[in-house]
């Protein structure tokens, strides 16, 4: 039968080269006033024992856990991916852990992640909300212990919180606008659930678009769903017994972007010609369909270096987040060639 050992603590290092714990202390932790010599001999008695220094008994004494507790709504996207760098970079400069949550599009996972964040003692929180959050509740203890919480991508613009977004509603404009402005007169939208300010407000720009321009928003030309590869094949079942046929297609997902064109392209339409397209995120994927896919670009990287590195800011005195409420970070248009309509086209 297998015995554990112990864990080798300072008292084993100062017994064994006859110092006392408490210089054995002062040289792990990089103290002054203890010599090379010392010092030496104190780490090269630390690993021939196997020792390991305790961060959670430091962090403990100190009320600080030098980790920050990050919630996403989902893990399998571009963006996600993005985000999650720009986090870690800022987060890894700083000397910071991270511990990575997954709500799966379920408010009552994401409550269960806030509150097991919460007693990690995380010393702050990144979190994107999923489809179904009505209300921030769950975060309330945070707020109680002055424990800072970030907000990005889908937030509660309502709520007085520091967020980290785009501006939606212009991009969701302008997208709509390049199609118009290309000779566009049917365009429609696919967009994920209204309950979340992501799809809302590109929902929002796009009909004001359309309304500035003196178009007709047909309510059939509208599909909200839940952006999924079934969703987009019901769709385009759909889309193809309209009469006349929508010429244009602003989709607020690149992933669902590339779904509708393979599909439209089996159904024998031509992109851009009979059907011009326009995405949102500036995934991947968007350069990898044929005709490559017009997007606006969501910088996911710079999202999640900026909500760090507040939050880290914040963490060590050097601002408040009480002065800041929304941070915008630029997006824009990148048209390709799924979006220009030649004037030779017929």
């Amino acid at each position: 039968m297998n015995t554990i050992k112990k864990d080798v603590t300072i008292y084993d290092i100062a017994q064994q080269i006859g110092v006392s714990p408490a210089t054995v202390s002062r040289a792990l932790n990089n103290k002054p006033f203890i010599s090379e010599k010392t010092k030496t001999k104190i780490f090269k008695a630390a690993k021939e024992l196997g020792y390991r220094h305790n961060n959670f008994a430091s962090n403990l004494r100190k009320q600080k856990s030098h980790t920050i507790g990050i919630i996403i709504h989902e893990l399998k996207s571009n963006f996600t991916t993005l985000v999650l760098a720009g986090i870690e970079k800022a987060a890894t400069l700083a000397g910071y852990d991270l511990i990575i949550a997954h709500s799966s599009e379920s408010v009552e996972k994401e409550i269960a992640n806030a509150n097991n964040l919460f007693h990690k003692r995380v010393d702050g929180v990144i979190a994107s909300l999923s489809f179904e959050t009505e209300t921030l509740d769950h975060f309330e203890p945070y707020y109680d212990k002055n424990i800072p919480v970030i907000f990005f991508d889908r937030v509660e613009e309502d709520s007085p919180t520091t967020k980290v977004i785009i501006d939606n509603y212009k991009s969701g404009y302008i997208a709509t606008k390049h199609l118009i402005d290309q000779g566009c007169q049917r365009i429609l939208l696919i967009a994920g659930s209204q309950k979340r300010n992501v799809y809302y407000q590109r929902y929002k720009g796009y009909a004001d678009a359309l309304r500035d321009h003196q178009m007709d928003m047909a309510k059939e030309q509208v599909f909200i769903n839940d952006l999924s590869e079934a969703a987009v094949e019901k769709a385009v079942d759909q889309i193809l017994k309209m009469k006349p046929l929508p010429d244009a297609a602003f989709i607020t997902n690149d992933f669902t972007a590339a779904v509708f064109m393979k599909k439209i392209k089996e159904k024998g339409l031509r992109i851009p010609e009979d059907i011009a397209v326009v995405g949102f995120n500036n995934d991947a994927i968007s350069r990898m369909v044929e005709p490559e896919l017009t997007t606006i670009n969501y910088p996911g990287f710079q999202v999640g270096e900026v909500a760090a590195t507040h939050l880290i800011n914040h963490l060590q005195g050097k601002a408040n987040l009480k002065d800041m409420s929304t941070i915008i970070i630029h997006s824009e248009l990148i048209i390709r060639k799924s979006s220009i309509k030649s004037k030779k086209n017929p």
